[in-house]
């Protein structure tokens, strides 16, 4: 599988690969029939696909632009969010490997956005958006050099330890701007207590109300159509709602509730064109960008690799080829137009990515029962729509919103609506997190663990929650310019020092790749060498191409797939003392 060895020096090779891979697929993206309009329920699917990523994507991001335009002195609004949502949406849609995966601003770019105006602008004076053009200049550059030389196959030892945490701090700190986008309310210009008051009010309703209908969608009440409206349509359902409730006559609407800012259509917030004089700042400036241009790019190498991994998960029967090299190629180059015309830089979106598949999925409803008298299980993803429609709908829906008559609708949006979607969207992505579920299995039943040795499962999870409350504590102080350094960090640590506070069997159950999919290793190399190190290998494979263990010595033989019945990849793992041929298939679950 993959290519052959040391692509890091065979520049392009990577990229080439992942072309040649999806090739033959580029067509069927746009008209196969299996994908796009097979039936009735294919054609509606791929409608309300786009319908709901749509609003998925728009929502977080209008939200966004509002804790921008309070950090950045206006410099960052409406309409650069939504051009830097746009752009890559289309871009993405056309010519990226992988459509299924999302790109736009996500909370990360916000966050590194407005400390570097704290540290350049406010205490230097430097113009803030000439010194972010070239940020993305040399970010761009570092993109482009990461691809060529098949940088991004290290994602492949990305296991579920890092990207499971990461999940949950992106979670975290979507709630924590959904709590100051309240405060803001209270302490803003022309704020009142009883604007705050009433803010608490939509946001916590609205916020509660998302979640009992996305709940309803998922259960087994009432008729699925209209569970499937629940799913696809609460977040616009509410929003819709709340955009009214504040208007009630009465004592609601005596409330001077503040709205949703806007500008002109497809103008800048500020006065000034869109495309930048950035050479205009001193030199010396031009220079200093580079280690932010180093942690914007460090930032997008995990970030936007891991939400694609995410949309391809092991749960997602996908039958076309990734294109990771090509891919962050790509996003360099919307690194650099968005440099050069002002607005966010965009990557992937960890949230919204596994969102967008979920919504391309075909859910099968089984009946009747099997043979020995047992209910069958369901629903269950039968196939992805692998293809393009939803990902370019969305683009030109986002380049919609930018006309005066949807600025206008959004205008009579309260503010703190938008604080209601980050603590919904926040809060979906920690519920669902396997940190969460294992950590409330574990102090439900303690004697149940995933392992054998129950303190391995606590230590476990406690250097996750560790993990994890160092990336929060770090994004609330000056020094979060670094926070995409610890999160790169957690990739050597899992393959080093937890190496030495596990056992071999221990890891294989707690801990697997996140890439296991045959369509998204090919695009990465093949199997990582270094995941034989998840079991001891002292001696010869077996029959089965699964390795045997005698003593502790580690092999650093690139780790076999298997197949099993199904036909889904498997890491073969056997350990001196466990049972013969442990197994941690792509299908691992959560057995507490």
């Amino acid at each position: 599988m993959g290519v052959r060895q040391w692509r890091l020096l065979r520049p392009f090779s990577g990229m080439r690969n992942d072309l040649l891979l999806r090739r033959p697929w580029y067509i069927s993206d746009w008209v196969g029939k299996e994908d796009v309009y097979k039936d009735a329920a294919t054609i509606y699917k791929v409608l309300s696909g786009t319908v709901r990523i749509f609003f998925i994507n728009l929502l977080p991001a209008l939200a966004y632009s509002l804790d921008m335009f309070y950090r950045t002195g206006d410099l960052w609004s409406t309409n650069e969010v939504l051009l830097a949502s746009a752009i890559p949406a289309c871009f993405f849609a056309i010519f990226s490997c992988q459509p299924l995966t999302i790109v736009g601003v996500t909370g990360l770019i916000d966050l590194f956005g407005y400390t570097t105006y704290n540290i350049v602008t406010v205490r230097y004076g430097v113009p803030y958006l000439e010194f972010m053009a070239w940020v993305g200049i040399w970010s761009a550059l570092m993109h482009f050099a990461i691809a060529i030389f098949n940088w991004c196959d290290y994602m492949k030892y990305v296991t579920d330890f890092s990207s499971q945490a990461f999940g949950m701090y992106v979670g975290i700190i979507y709630i924590l701007k959904g709590i100051e986008l309240i405060v803001e309310e209270f302490h803003g210009e022309g704020t009142s207590l009883a604007n705050g008051y009433l803010s608490c009010l939509v946001a916590l309703l609205y916020f509660a109300l998302t979640w009992a209908t996305t709940w309803l969608g998922s259960s087994q009440y009432m008729h699925r159509y209209i569970r499937s409206l629940c799913t696809d349509y609460s977040l616009i359902i509410w929003t819709i709602f709340f955009a009214g409730f504040v208007h009630i006559p009465g004592d609601l609407s005596n409330v001077n509730i503040r709205k949703y800012p806007i500008s002109q259509a497809y103008a800048p917030s500020v006065q000034r064109n869109w495309f930048l004089h950035f050479w205009t700042i001193d030199v010396k400036w031009w220079f200093i960008a580079i280690p932010f241009a180093a942690l914007v790019t460090a930032l997008f190498y995990y970030d936007h690799n891991v939400s694609s991994l995410m949309a391809q998960a092991r749960q997602y029967p996908l039958r076309k080829h990734a294109g990771f090299h090509w891919d962050f190629f790509l996003l360099g180059i919307t690194t650099l137009v968005a440099g050069f015309i002002g607005i966010p830089y965009p990557n992937g979106l960890v949230p919204q990515a596994p969102v967008h598949t979920d919504s391309c999925a075909m859910v099968e409803y089984p009946k009747g029962e099997l043979e020995d008298g047992e209910k069958k299980k369901g629903p269950r993803i039968t196939r992805i729509l692998e293809q393009r429609w939803t990902h370019f709908g969305m683009g030109l829906l986002l380049f919609g919103m930018m006309t005066r008559p949807m600025l206008v609708v959004l205008s009579t949006v309260p503010r703190a609506v938008f604080a209601g979607v980050f603590i919904t969207v926040g809060w979906s992505s920690i519920e669902t997190n396997p940190v969460t579920i294992r950590t409330l299995g574990f102090l439900h039943s303690p004697v149940r663990t995933v392992t054998q040795r129950r303190r391995a499962t606590l230590y476990f999870l406690l250097l996750q929650w560790v993990t994890i409350g160092a990336e929060v504590a770090i994004s609330q102080t000056i020094a979060a310019i670094g926070f995409p350094v610890i999160i790169l960090l957690l990739i050597p640590l899992r393959w080093t020092w937890m190496l030495r506070w596990f056992t071999h069997e221990e890891l294989a159950e707690l801990d697997v790749p996140t890439a296991e999919a045959d369509v998204v290793l090919m695009s990465l190399g093949g199997a990582p060498d270094i995941a034989a190190r998840t079991r001891p290998l002292g001696s010869e494979q077996g029959k089965d191409g699964c390795a045997s263990a005698s003593g502790s010595t580690l092999h650093m033989d690139p780790l076999p797939i298997t197949k099993d019945r199904a036909g889904k990849s498997s890491w073969c793992a056997s350990a001196s003392g466990a049972a013969p041929g442990l197994v941690a298939t792509a299908d691992t679950k959560l057995r507490n």
